[in-house]
Parts: C-alpha cells; structure tokens; sequence
C-alpha cells in the first residue's frame, strides 16, 4: 500500500484534498480453500478514512463493575461509526451501505468465502462508499450502566435491556439457506463451505434497548445531509431506517435501495417523502415459502404500489424475475453477488445518477 500527497482528513467530498491511495490486487488473502481471487488491477482511491456521526453524553454512577475502576463519570453513547472510502474521479452520490440485525459493517466487506465485497467492487465502479455500524454495535459503542446498574444492586433485574444473539440454528433460517438447519435449498448461491467465516461476524444485538426513534435514524438523515447526496443502500433489520430517515428529512437523500428489508412502511401513511425519491426493493430466492418472509414481501408490495399511485418512482423485484436464481438473505456475499450488484448499479445508474 502507498500514500502520495496529503492525507486528507475531511469527510466531505467537497472538501477532499485530493490525496492518492494505491492498493495492489491480490494482498488480502483469501480464506483458505475459497475461490481464487480474480486477476484485477491495482485500487486506486483519494481518500479513505472514519468518523462518528452523532452521539449525546450521559452521566452515570454504574459505568463501571471492575475492580479498582471508577463508576461515575460521564460517556458519549448513540453515536454511528461511519468508513469511507473515495476514488479517483467519484461518480456524483456516494453508497451508504447499512447492515441488518446481530451483525454490523463487516456484512459489506470481503465475503465469507474470500471474494471481493460489495464495499470495494462499489469503489472500483466509481462509487464512494460509506459503511456504518448501527448504533451499539460493532464500533459504535452501547451504554453499559443499566447493566451494570443491575449487577450493583441499585435495580430491578426486570429493568435489564433485551439482548439478542442469534444462533447458527435460527440464522440458517432466518438467512434462508435452507427451510430448515442444516438443510439447504437447491441452488443455494450462499458458499455454505464458508459458513463458518458467517458465523463469526453475528455479534449481540441490542436493538430492542435503543430509544424510539432508533438513533441510528436521525444519524443517516444526518450523514446524508453531510454528504450532500448519497444513496441508501440498506439490508434487513436496516432496510427500513433509509425510509424513516426520509420521513425525518429527504434533504440529502439521493435514492434508497432497500434489500431484503424485515419491514417497510405503512401504504397508508404520508406517502409525500417517498414520491420525492427514487426506490427500488429488492428480495432474492424462496421467499413466498419461507413463513418468515412471505409476508414482509407483500407489505413492502403494498407500499411500493402506494407509492407509485402517489406518483413516485418506486419498484420492488424479486431477483428471479431478472433472472437471478437462488440467493439467499444475505445476498451481498452469495457466489453470483458481483453479477447482483451490476444489477443493482444499472438501475442506480438509470434512476438516479442520469436523472439528476
């Protein structure tokens, strides 16, 4: 890896000093047994970097349990950790790349088995790229003191927040590999020789202890508004913060590409914000036989028709129907996600990028 010129420190683009990163192909190395990295060319990017958007500080007397540490003190908790990346000649909106549940930015990254990831093939295409992690998880930090509350005896334990952690078992389902673990659906597309690599990045989720409105929510609305234009690309549990971003504000918000989301908004609600935007929902394999997601996809259905009478440029496609066939859940790491992701691309292309 070399470095010429400045380093640059701002996120904005606007603001980029111009600074030249160069990554030869081939030095991360693959899992062991996976497919062979593909013959590509050096990546050459202007920036790349981190930040934190948002956050609040706390003051608490249970920050701490540990022997000999002080347990009053102030934190900052609620704020989203946010990487970059940037190449050379930046197609107009960057992609805010935003995980699902019990898992965090990592999802974007190199895939199980090895291969390139979403965030770096983005890069390549032309795409800045903006990888959170939800707020309290992965890298943005979570607020301790009503756990530790509860260990020094000054609360109920009733008053312990939920914490949930996914199973290998219930993941295999949930991630639709198969109907039922460790039973697989034909032409399963996830690398299930890999799953082990998966299984790995599922960390404790703490959602369901986070205030409403999430505030993963306000910070979106808030990087996008910083950015000046981005599209956001969501996954999952994720999928439906881009839409309650917009509900806050559509300043900022290019477009929303919502994959696989668990949940979309209400068709009868304030359908305004959704008609200023263009959005495509997307759902891979073996969905309507899966109990689970069946009926996600016809709400998220029945939204985006409300949209589209209400004059918006919406759509939601079910991958077979343009002839993808067999991906799961985590579509983003099957073996044909390069060949997802042109796709996805196009129509961003199209829809967005040209018609701006």
């Amino acid at each position: 890896m070399t470095i010429s010129g400045s380093r640059c420190s701002d996120a904005i683009r606007g603001a980029l000093a111009g600074a030249v990163l160069t990554v030869a192909a081939g030095t991360t190395p693959a899992l062991a047994g996976s497919p062979a990295q593909a013959d590509i060319r050096p990546l050459t990017i202007q920036a790349q970097g981190s930040f934190f958007v948002g956050g609040r500080d706390v003051h608490s007397d249970t920050l701490s349990t540990a022997p000999g540490r002080g347990a009053d003190g102030t934190i900052t908790v609620d704020q989203m950790y946010v990487s970059y990346q940037i190449p050379l000649h930046a197609r107009r909106y960057p992609i805010t790349l935003i995980h699902g549940c019990c898992l965090t930015g990592k999802s974007w990254e190199t895939t199980p088995d090895g291969r390139m990831g979403w965030q770096e093939y983005f890069v390549r295409k032309g795409y800045a790229t903006y990888t959170i992690d939800q707020v309290a998880r992965g890298r943005s930090a979570f607020d301790p003191s009503t756990i530790n509350s509860v260990k020094m005896g000054k609360t109920a334990p009733d008053t312990l927040p939920a914490l949930f952690a996914a199973g290998h078992e219930e993941a295999w389902s949930v991630f639709r590999f198969g109907p039922e673990y460790p039973k697989p659906y034909p032409n399963l597309q996830f690398p299930l020789q890999a799953q082990a690599e998966l299984w790995k990045q599922l960390v404790p989720d703490l959602y369901a202890a986070l205030p409403s409105p999430n505030p993963t929510v306000p910070n979106l609305s808030a990087l996008a508004q910083r950015l000046r234009g981005t599209v956001l690309m969501s996954h999952s549990q994720g999928g439906v913060y881009p839409f309650q971003a917009a509900a806050l504000s559509t300043s900022g918000i290019a477009g929303i590409v919502a994959l696989e989301p668990t949940v979309c908004p209400a068709p009868t609600g304030d359908l305004g914000p959704y008609t200023k935007i263009p959005i495509l929902v997307v759902y891979g394999d073996n969905v309507e036989i899966a109990p689970r997601w069946a009926p996600r996809l016809q709400k998220c259905r029945e939204f985006i028709d409300a949209v589209a009478k209400a004059g918006g440029k919406a759509r939601l496609v079910e991958l077979p129907q343009v002839g993808f066939h067999g991906n799961s859940h985590m579509l983003m790491q099957d073996r044909n996600s390069l060949q997802v992701a042109d796709w996805l691309l196009d129509w961003i292309d199209r829809n967005i990028e040209k018609k701006s």
